[in-house]
């Protein structure tokens, strides 16, 4: 998607480790005319795929797949990163993060991921692919079917998407970074 490749040369910031931050318009402060553009691009993309229900992990994921959720109709539910004391029916699975270096417990509740939903996983960006693997796990412990994958940001030196593609699931990634190497954002036309 041209209009994210030019806004990640334009405002990304690449530091040392395999790490790019887009906070300035992704991740924190959010600029909502690019995020509606992605989704749009999303639902583009995802237009031939039954669909009944949007994904993600919080919180980054958040903002796009509510913009996805919203544009297709559809509730979107995110699992959580903490445990509530009042949720009920949690299926919890363990995410190593990448960026923060430690592994975490997501969950989320089975009245809202139930048997028979098709599940769009939307997320802020690929890299390793740990996030989207336990995903998959807390689809498969609901029942649920996972019908697509869509990245704002795609590491692809990183080797997540490949894994993903590798089990046959539908991955859709709206910028690729082919590298890292010395702090250069070198993108995947």
């Amino acid at each position: 998607m041209k209009a994210l490749k030019e806004r990640i040369l334009q405002d990304g910031k690449c530091f040392e480790g395999g790490i790019l931050k887009v906070d300035n318009f992704i991740n924190h402060q959010m600029d909502p005319i690019l995020m509606k553009s992605m989704a749009v691009e999303f639902v583009r993309r995802f237009a031939s795929t039954d669909i009944n229900k949007v994904m993600t992990i919080e919180a980054s994921g958040i903002a796009p797949a509510i913009m996805v959720g919203y544009l297709l109709e559809l509730p979107v539910v995110f699992a959580k990163k903490k445990k509530p004391s009042t949720m009920e029916n949690m299926l919890v699975t363990s995410v190593y993060s990448f960026t923060k270096d430690r592994s975490y417990e997501v969950c989320v509740s089975s009245d809202y991921l139930c048997k028979g939903d098709k599940v769009l996983f939307i997320d802020d960006f690929l890299a390793n692919g740990n996030a989207a693997k336990g995903v998959i796990d807390l689809v498969k412990q609901a029942g649920a079917e996972l019908v697509g994958m869509g990245f704002l940001i795609e590491k692809a030196f990183q080797h997540g998407g490949d894994y993903l593609r590798e089990q046959g699931i539908h991955v859709e990634s709206l910028a690729i970074i082919e590298s890292l190497d010395n702090c250069e954002i070198k993108m995947k036309e």
